[in-house]
């Protein structure tokens, strides 16, 4: 679910991706629902592409947006976010990902982190697992790519 969900740089909150174009993508605002355009010179970001560093590892985005779940109970973060210190930001995290690299995630990460979990959570989206194809159908696509390659391969000839 967290790969149809954007951010993008310089538009305030979350976007669902809606439809794709040549140049351009088509997204909605999950606050406001308002549909609006992003071309290519933008920069998008999915939330299933982010992860937050710690002192071994790459944590994906999707493993802290559960582990929040579960310690809030599928509500919003009891923290008040635009008050909230950096000390407090810095003790929440460590509550949810003890390991987390306190010298490359800042204050404002951990705080855009948790508004994006409170948007999602008041939008509905509170499934972070990984969206995955099942077997069948992913032998079925390679099939078809392999038979397209092999078509395209004889019109060359």
């Amino acid at each position: 679910m967290l790969k149809t969900i954007l951010s993008v740089h310089g538009r305030p909150g979350l976007f669902k991706l809606i439809s794709k174009g040549k140049n351009m993508l088509i997204i909605e605002s999950l606050v406001d629902k308002q549909r609006i355009p992003v071309y290519t010179k933008d920069k998008v970001i999915s939330l299933g592409d982010i992860s937050v560093y710690t002192k071994s590892e790459e944590v994906p985005l999707r493993t802290i947006l559960t582990s929040v779940k579960d310690k809030e109970n599928g509500q919003k973060v009891s923290l008040n976010l635009p008050t909230a210190k950096p000390d407090e930001l810095r003790a929440y995290m460590e509550e949810i990902l003890p390991e987390f690299n306190r010298e490359r995630v800042y204050p404002s990460d951990i705080r855009k982190l948790l508004s994006w979990y409170n948007l999602l959570i008041s939008s509905g989206i509170t499934d972070f697992a990984p969206e995955e194809k099942p077997q069948e159908a992913q032998d079925v696509q390679e099939a078809q790519e392999i038979q397209e390659a092999q078509d395209a391969q004889k019109e060359e000839q």
